[in-house]
This record gives C-alpha cells, sequence and structure tokens, in this order.
C-alpha cells in the first residue's frame, strides 16, 4: 500500500521521544496476522447455529421462538463477560486472556455433540459468549500494542475485517459440512480449530511495547500517563456515540447471524448452497468497505478533517444507510434489487465497528483503553440479547413467517436509524478531550495519524 500524504509535523510527546519503544514490524504483523484468524473463528463460532438452523430446528422439533431463545443465550453473559475482562486487561496480559478465550470456544462446541437437545444448544452458547463477550475488545487491545497511534488504521481495519472474513470462509465451509456430514461436523470441526488456534497463540502471542495500561513499578503508573473518573468517560458525547453506533450494528449483525440463513432458505426458497452463497457475498463486500473505509480516515485526518467527520459522521451514516436498506428489502420483490439491499442492510455496518473503537479511543486515558473498550462492547452488544428472540415471537405470533420477518426488520430499522442518528450528533472526540482534560494524549494520537 502507498504511503498516505504527509502533513506537516505536529509537537511530539513522550510517546513520540527518543525513549519511545521500538517498532517491531515482523512481529507485529505476525500479531495481526494471528488476530485475524482469531476473529474468523470467532465469528465462525457465531455463524454456525444460524447456518445450522433449520436441520437443528428439523431434527430437535422447536419453534421459531425456541430456536431464538437458544440464539440470544448466547448473549446472556456476552456483555457481562466484556465488561469484566476489560477492567482485568490492565492486570492480566493479552496473551493468557486470548489463550483462555480461545480453549474455551473449543470446549463451548462440546455439550451439544455430546447430547442433541435444546438444554446442551442452550448451555454452549451461554459458555461461548461468555468466552467471546471480550474477543473483539481484547483482540483489538492485544494488537493496539503492538503498533503506535499512527499505525493503527489499517491493523484495525484487518482485525475487524477478520469477522467479515470468518463468514465470508465459514458459511460455504460449514454449510458443506452441515449438509454433506450432519451439523454435528461443524461444531466438531470448530473446537478443533479454536484449540489450534489457541496452542499457536501460546507460541507467539507475546504482548507488545506499546502498553502503557500495565504498570511500570510497584502499584505505579507509568509518568505522563491520566486517570479519569469513569463516569466522565462514559458520560462524554463521543463514548456516546460510539457505543449507539455499536448497538445498531450490532442489532443488524445479531439478525445476521441469527435468521438471515433461515429467511433465505424459508422464504427465498434457496437450497443451502445459494444461501451460504449470498452470505458470503455479503461478507465479501463488509471486508471490502472495512479495508477502504479505515485507510480512507487516516488520509481524511492527514490532510486535516477532525475525527468528528472523518471517523465519527461516517460510522453513524453508515448505520443509517443500513437501516434505510433493511426497511425497504421486504417489500421488494425483484431478486436483484432485493439482494442489493440485503447486502446493503446487512454488511453496510460493519464499517461502525473499527471507528467506534478508533473514536472511543481518541477519549480515554491509554491506561484506561482496555477497561472502556470493554465497556463500549458490554453495552453495544446488547442487541445480540434481545433481537434473535423477538425476532423468533414476532415470526411465530404472526399470520405468516413473511409477515413476522418483515415487522421484525422494520424493527431493526428504526433501531439502525435512530441509533445512527444519535452517533452522528454525539461523536465530537476532539471537543470531548478538550473537556476531559487530555490535551496531550488525544493529540497526540491525532498528530501521528497525520504523519
Amino acid at each position: 500500500m502507498a504511503p498516505l500524504p504527509s502533513a506537516p509535523a505536529a509537537p511530539r510527546s513522550d510517546e513520540d521521544a527518543a525513549d519511545a519503544p521500538p517498532y517491531d514490524r515482523r512481529r507485529a504483523w505476525l500479531v495481526t496476522a494471528m488476530i485475524v484468524a482469531f476473529m474468523v473463528i470467532n465469528f465462525a463460532d457465531k455463524a454456525v447455529l444460524g447456518l445450522a438452523a433449520v436441520p437443528i430446528m428439523d431434527e430437535l422439533r422447536i419453534s421459531n421462538s425456541t430456536y431464538g431463545l437458544v440464539s440470544s443465550s448466547f448473549s446472556l453473559l456476552f456483555s457481562l463477560s466484556g465488561l469484566v475482562v476489560g477492567f482485568l486487561s490492565s492486570r492480566i496480559s493479552s496473551r493468557t486472556l486470548l489463550f483462555v478465550m480461545t480453549l474455551t470456544w473449543a470446549v463451548a462446541q462440546l455439550p451439544v455433540l455430546i447430547v442433541a437437545a435444546v438444554p446442551t444448544l442452550i448451555a454452549g452458547r451461554v459458555l461461548l459468549g461468555a468466552a467471546e463477550g471480550p474477543a473483539a475488545s481484547m483482540s483489538m487491545h492485544a494488537l493496539y500494542k503492538w503498533f503506535p497511534a499512527h499505525r493503527r488504521g489499517v491493523p484495525s481495519a484487518l482485525q475487524i475485517g477478520g469477522a467479515a472474513l470468518g463468514t465470508l470462509v465459514s458459511a460455504p465451509v460449514l454449510t458443506w459440512l452441515i449438509t454433506d456430514h450432519g451439523w454435528r461436523s461443524a461444531y466438531a470441526a470448530l473446537a478443533v480449530v479454536s484449540a489450534a488456534w489457541a496452542l499457536v497463540w501460546w507460541c507467539v502471542g507475546h504482548d507488545g511495547p506499546f502498553d502503557h495500561a500495565r504498570p511500570s513499578g510497584a502499584g505505579k503508573q507509568p509518568p505522563g500517563t491520566t486517570h479519569l473518573p469513569y463516569r466522565k468517560l462514559l458520560l462524554s458525547g463521543t463514548v456516546l456515540g460510539s457505543i449507539s453506533s455499536a448497538f445498531g450494528a450490532a442489532w443488524a449483525l445479531s439478525l445476521s447471524h441469527v435468521w438471515l440463513p433461515s429467511y433465505l432458505r424459508t422464504e427465498l426458497g434457496m437450497t443451502p448452497g445459494t444461501s451460504a452463497t449470498v452470505i458470503s457475498t455479503v461478507s465479501a463486500f463488509s471486508l471490502v468497505l472495512l479495508l477502504t473505509v479505515s485507510p480512507l480516515m487516516d488520509a481524511l485526518k492527514a490532510r486535516g478533517v477532525s475525527s468528528r467527520w472523518s471517523s465519527g459522521a461516517t460510522q453513524g451514516f453508515a448505520v443509517c444507510l443500513a437501516g434505510c436498506a433493511m426497511a425497504v428489502f421486504p417489500f421488494v420483490d425483484a431478486a436483484v434489487p432485493r439482494l442489493l439491499l440485503i447486502g446493503l442492510a446487512f454488511g453496510t455496518v460493519a464499517v461502525a465497528i473499527p471507528l467506534h473503537y478508533m473514536t472511543a479511543a481518541e477519549v480515554v486515558p491509554t491506561a484506561q483503553r482496555g477497561a472502556l473498550f470493554g465497556i463500549v462492547a458490554a453495552t453495544g452488544t446488547l442487541p445480540g440479547l434481545v433481537a434473535p428472540y423477538l425476532t423468533g415471537r414476532l415470526i411465530d405470533g404472526a399470520d405468516t413467517a413473511a409477515s413476522g420477518y418483515t415487522t421484525a426488520f422494520l424493527i431493526a430499522a428504526v433501531v439502525m436509524v435512530l441509533a445512527g442518528l444519535l452517533a452522528v450528533t454525539a461523536i465530537r472526540p476532539e471537543r470531548d478531550a478538550r473537556r476531559l482534560g487530555l490535551g496531550q494524549e488525544p493529540h497526540r494520537a491525532l498528530a501521528d495519524s497525520a504523519r
């Protein structure tokens, strides 16, 4: 990738001085590759239940509401664990946290392989959700430890791109396993892959040098760091707006993982293979957006565009656009326009994921970043607890399944548009950094991103 145009250098602070830690390019990109693989597995784990929905519902003879309950159980501890682990991240290394998470993912696939029943499905999903709750925020936190502030745009996009890549790759592979070898084979394969990743990570996933969250001495913070009350951080418009964009995006993503495969098969009459192709195409669209938008944000900042407009408004508008597409596609009969709208509704929201982390990071002291990421992830992903079960209830309670899906998609559209508008209005990193008295740290990050 060609280097971004440079802007006049801003004054450098302590992180940029001669005593700044060295940037190990080779190790940093090795860790990036591992974290991308981590996110691929993470989203394959999320997608497997949705891809296997029809055969599981047929075999176990469960209703849409029960299936929605099983799906929502994934989020029962998801937000809580993200919050708890976020606060623990300043005391426990990222290497250990991610290792334990992935081993737990492997274990979570086992109950349903022993006894296929609703209770074991729920038990596995609850355990998986608890282990995946901190995954996105803590893997991003681990990634940031290997890159200085001005080099984080592309790695951040790749980390979130691993989520889109996970669905892109897993949809056809898991669908093939489910169709040709039974749905249990997909669960078994994911257990093996998760365990294998954990073993490799333990060997190569050491924490990087750009980590100011860890104490430099007994009970002491590193010199020059700031610590603010979390109440002040959480009530800042930028953090609230970042959470809002994450909330709107998460509503669409939860429907995508849980109900979109079933909708494509039962309402649009697609075969399992065609459904998997559509889901992979939507994920490919998300991946292209992710790999395009984040470098574009860096380029805009290099030209002096504020974070409010470069990354704040962009994520809000993306969620609004997806919400508008969500409201329209159930009423479109023509196949090609409908599929294009489905791609916009479920693919565009991916833009908000790396950007809401980037905007939140600009108004939080580095030492508190992991904890704040955990809080943002915990609150921003709450739709996973509500949307799947609500959708199942709407489908079972409607005159037809099609009308139930339509109502669910319209509710999602309203939530997404409102969340996106709040993000556009509230996210103002430069203003909030000044109000919080963080003149040096956010200024440093913005100045670095311009070089």
